[in-house]
């Protein structure tokens, strides 16, 4: 399975933040559509991600509060991406790896959307769901011999 797996089913609806945009004005995005994270672009470009945790981090290093300080001095200016071909595997292993909690879905330069954590897991835990009845519905049919199921 693959990224473009979960953005077909989660769709692509992006929301943005500019990297001088005031934090406060960003904040009040993520809690208005109750996101998590805001991708953060300049020039078509993605420069940054803003999560919770970029927030938390700033609080605590001004003293609780957010004050003039805009999206550039919070985000983390690195994040880390995958493209829509990478496997669910190996998205899970780099996610656990940084403790990211959302990446970016980069085609070449282009943002196609984001995915999160929770994406991912719900993925996996539907397609183990689905391979299970798949497997019991096998087992219920299994053929028989003599009138007696065989199974092993």
């Amino acid at each position: 399975m693959k990224v473009s797996d979960i953005l077909r089913v989660k769709g692509s609806t992006l929301y943005t933040a500019t990297p001088d945009e005031p934090l406060a004005r960003a904040l009040d995005l993520m809690a208005e559509k109750d996101i998590g994270s805001l991708v953060v672009m300049e020039h078509g470009d993605l420069v940054g991600m803003l999560t919770f945790r970029e927030v938390i981090q700033t609080l605590v290093k001004n003293g609780g509060t957010i004050g003039s300080t805009v999206v550039r001095t919070a985000m983390d200016d690195a994040p880390l991406t995958c493209t829509m071909e990478t496997e669910i595997d190996e998205i899970r292993r780099m996610m656990l790896d940084r403790h990211a909690r959302y990446m970016p879905v980069m085609d070449s330069r282009m943002l196609m959307g984001v995915i999160s954590f929770y994406d991912v897991a719900k993925t996996v835990v539907d397609s183990q769901n689905f391979e299970n009845k798949m497997l019991k519905a096998y087992i219920q049919d299994w053929p028989e011999q003599d009138g007696t199921p065989t199974r092993n």
